[in-house]
C-alpha cells in the first residue's frame, strides 16, 4: 500500500480537512491581529501551511513507518534533517517572491534571512507543527487501536459463546433421544408423548438459542418442558415446584442459562432415589439482579460429578458466565448429605 493512501485510515479524511481549516484560520486571525495586517497575514500563511501539511504528512506517515517504527533512529533524524534545510529555503524563497521582500517581520531588531537565528526559528516552528499534528494523530491511533483490540476480544467471545451453545445442544438431544430409546425398549405408550413433547421445544433449541438473548418467560418454558420430559419417563418418582416473580417474565436475558443446572439435578438426583423433588425458584435481588436457585434432593453418597466422559455438566455454563458477566456473578453450590442446591445472582441488563 502507498504510503499516502493510509492517511484516512484511522481519522476519515474530511477531519484533515477540518483541522487545517480551522489551524489555518486561527493562525491568520492571529499574525493578522499582531500586525494589524490580515492581508500579508493571509498570505503568509498558504505560504507556511501549504509547507505545514506536505511536511507533516511526510514525516508522519512515511519517514516515521518506514525508519522509527524499525529503529532506524539515525536515518531518521539524518533524512528529517535534510528534509528541513530544504524547507528552509523553500518556504524563505516563496515567502520572499510572494509575499513580502520583509522575510521575518515579526522578529525583534532588524533581523535578516539565512542567517543561523533565523533558521532556527523556522527549524524549531516546522517541529512544533509536526510535533503537535503527531500528537493527534498517535491519541487517534492510540484509540484506534483499543477500539480494534476490544473488538476482536468481543468477536473471541462471541465466537466461544457460539460454540458453547452449539454443545448444549446436541447435549440436550443426546440425553432426550437416550431416554426415547428406553421407552421404546419397554415398548412403553409413554413413547409418543415424549416424541411429542420432544417437538415442542424442537424450536427453542434449534432457532432461539441462536439468538443473543430471549425473554425469561420463554427459558422458563423450555424448562417446563424439559421436566415434563423427564416426568413422562419417570412418572411418579418426580416433584416439581417452580416459583417465578411475575415482574421477570420479560426480562432479556441469554438463551440455555439456566437448562444445565436443571439437568445436572436430574442427571444425578435421580440416581436410586425413587422420590425425587426438585424446586426453582426465580426472584428479583437488589432491584437490577435476578436470583435464580435450584434445589434437588439426593441420596447421601451422592456426589456431584460429570461421570461421563462427554459430559458438560456444569463446566459449561461457568465459562459462559465467565464471559457474560465477568466479576459480575455470584454461583455458590451448596451440598449436604441430603440437598444439592445451586444459587445464581446476574445482573439484568437492557439489551435493545
Amino acid at each position: 500500500m502507498k504510503w499516502y493512501k493510509s492517511i484516512g485510515k484511522v481519522i476519515p479524511l474530511r477531519y484533515h480537512i477540518y483541522f487545517w481549516i480551522v489551524y489555518f484560520t486561527i493562525n491568520v486571525i492571529r499574525w493578522g491581529s499582531f500586525f494589524d495586517d490580515y492581508v500579508y497575514s493571509l498570505k503568509s500563511n498558504i505560504v507556511e501551511f501549504s509547507i505545514h501539511i506536505i511536511l507533516s504528512y511526510f514525516v508522519l506517515y512515511y519517514l516515521m513507518p518506514k525508519y522509527i517504527l524499525k529503529r532506524k533512529y539515525g536515518l531518521f533524524v539524518l533524512y528529517l534533517s535534510l528534509l528541513l534545510i530544504a524547507v528552509y529555503f523553500i518556504r524563505t524563497g516563496l515567502t520572499y517572491y510572494l509575499v513580502s521582500k520583509d522575510i521575518w517581520p515579526e522578529a525583534f531588531g532588524h533581523q535578516k534571512s539565512f542567517t543561523l537565528s533565523h533558521f532556527t526559528t523556522v527549524f524549531f516552528g516546522e517541529i512544533y507543527v509536526v510535533a503537535f499534528v503527531g500528537g493527534i494523530k498517535l491519541m487517534a491511533d492510540w484509540l484506534y487501536e483499543r477500539e480494534q483490540i476490544n473488538q476482536l476480544k468481543q468477536a473471541k467471545l462471541d465466537t466461544e459463546i457460539k460454540l458453547l451453545k452449539s454443545q448444549i445442544r446436541p447435549h440436550f438431544f443426546f440425553n432426550i433421544l437416550n431416554n426415547l430409546y428406553a421407552l421404546t425398549l419397554e415398548k412403553s405408550d409413554l413413547a409418543p408423548g415424549l416424541v411429542l413433547k420432544l417437538s415442542e421445544i424442537m424450536e427453542f433449541v434449534i432457532y432461539d438459542s441462536q439468538k443473543n438473548y430471549v425473554y425469561l418467560s420463554d427459558e422458563i418454558r423450555y424448562i417446563k418442558n424439559y421436566i415434563g420430559l423427564e416426568k413422562i419417563r419417570f412418572g411418579n418418582r418426580i416433584r416439581s415446584k417452580i416459583d417465578i416473580q411475575e415482574s421477570l417474565l420479560n426480562v432479556k436475558l441469554p438463551p440455555l442459562l439456566f437448562l444445565p443446572f436443571v439437568e445436572n439435578s436430574f442427571k444425578h438426583g435421580l440416581k436410586n432415589n425413587p422420590d425425587f423433588f426438585i424446586e426453582i425458584i426465580f426472584k428479583h435481588k437488589d432491584q437490577n439482579k435476578l436470583y435464580f436457585s435450584i434445589t434437588n434432593n439426593h441420596k447421601k453418597n451422592f456426589q456431584n460429578k460429570d461421570t461421563k466422559p462427554h459430559g458438560l455438566g456444569l463446566k459449561n455454563v461457568k465459562k459462559r458466565l465467565n464471559i457474560l458477566y465477568p466479576d459480575n456473578h455470584e454461583l455458590i453450590i451448596f451440598s449436604s448429605d441430603q440437598i444439592y442446591k445451586v444459587e445464581l445472582t446476574i445482573p439484568i441488563k437492557h439489551y435493545e
